[in-house]
């Protein structure tokens, strides 16, 4: 299956190196388009359970879009995504401190991430994963691919627990950004093998600004959305760094040909030794803090702006 990848601008399954031209062959994706379609029907089915018409009490206005049946949204006072309501999102399995850390649902770290708290969510997801996710499974395949995007989510949990210890979250772009970070530190520790580099810079910022934007409103966590930028960050140069520009593969090298190194030594070092010693320190610190309860806001008193901007159309509910 040939691919024409814009940022690198390469056709075709061939990649000119320095020495040779190394077949490339893409992965067929097909774990993210999965993840894609499994949002999609677990958002429909929270929807169809949350049944706007007959347990929307009416204090906060009326269901949106009533003529949708039960499949209506929550008044848009409560939540301006055109979703379902705090209780049921919950039921759901979205991510409360308390209840992970008092009710012992650890699980709630990893039900979060298939949920979106309503159909703008859903829609600033699907595109990412469309220009990111797909791209990125069909470059390095699916079992790095899925180690990213649910450790990643799992990052973005931990942190949003720290701060976030009094709302009902989804984490579901915690997971997608972690695959915006990995992206970055592939780009970087890969930068000679881009050729448009202005085109990938720029679509690294629209994305992570349009989801970033998104994430200033009710029951989207962007401190989900913080940790795992930063949890697939460290993870991109664990696992998505590619042979420098010019390694042969030994069965391919001609007689004579130079032996260049597969990795640069400080690859290995930042990879091996930096990133995974993070990932390690901040994953124990993170959920050492997460049970023992404490408390980012205490530390950080504008940090609460990050993950919503109050507005009179709606609460936050810090």
């Amino acid at each position: 299956m040939g691919s024409w990848d814009p940022e690198k601008g390469s056709k075709g399954k061939k990649k000119k190196t320095d020495s040779s031209y190394e077949c490339e062959k893409p992965w067929i994706p097909w774990l993210l388009p999965t993840i894609v379609l499994a949002n999609i029907i677990i958002f429909v089915l929270m929807m169809y359970t949350n049944n706007c018409p007959k347990n929307n009490k009416g204090s906060k206005g009326k269901c949106v879009a009533r003529y949708l049946g039960r499949f209506s949204f929550q008044p848009s006072k409560e939540n301006p995504l055109f979703g379902p309501s705090s209780n049921t999102m919950d039921k759901w399995g979205a991510l409360q401190w308390s209840k992970v850390v008092h009710g012992k649902q650890g699980w709630r770290f990893i039900t979060c991430l298939w949920l979106h708290g309503g159909l703008i969510h859903l829609f600033a997801n699907v595109l990412s994963f469309v220009f990111i996710g797909i791209r990125h499974e069909q470059q390095f395949g699916y079992v790095r691919v899925g180690v990213i995007y649910l450790l990643s989510g799992f990052g973005g949990g931990i942190l949003s627990s720290l701060f976030m210890q009094h709302t009902t979250t989804v984490g579901a772009s915690g997971a997608l950004f972690g695959l915006i970070g990995a992206m970055c530190s592939e780009f970087l520790t890969n930068w000679t093998i881009y050729t448009y580099k202005v085109t990938a810079v720029t679509t690294f910022i629209a994305i992570i600004v349009l989801n970033l934007a998104v994430g200033v409103l009710p029951h989207i966590d962007n401190f989900a959305n913080i940790g795992g930028f930063f949890t697939g960050f460290l993870l991109g140069f664990v696992l998505l760094f590619r042979p420098q520009s010019g390694w042969i593969n030994p069965q391919h090298r001609p007689a004579g040909a130079a032996v260049i190194p597969k990795y640069k030594p400080y690859q290995y070092v930042f990879c091996v030794i930096v990133a995974v010693l993070l990932l390690i320190v901040g994953f124990g610190m993170g959920l050492l803090l997460v049970f023992k309860g404490a408390n980012g806001n205490k530390h950080c008193s504008w940090c609460h702006h990050l993950t919503c901007a109050p507005t009179s159309k709606w609460p936050c509910g810090y």
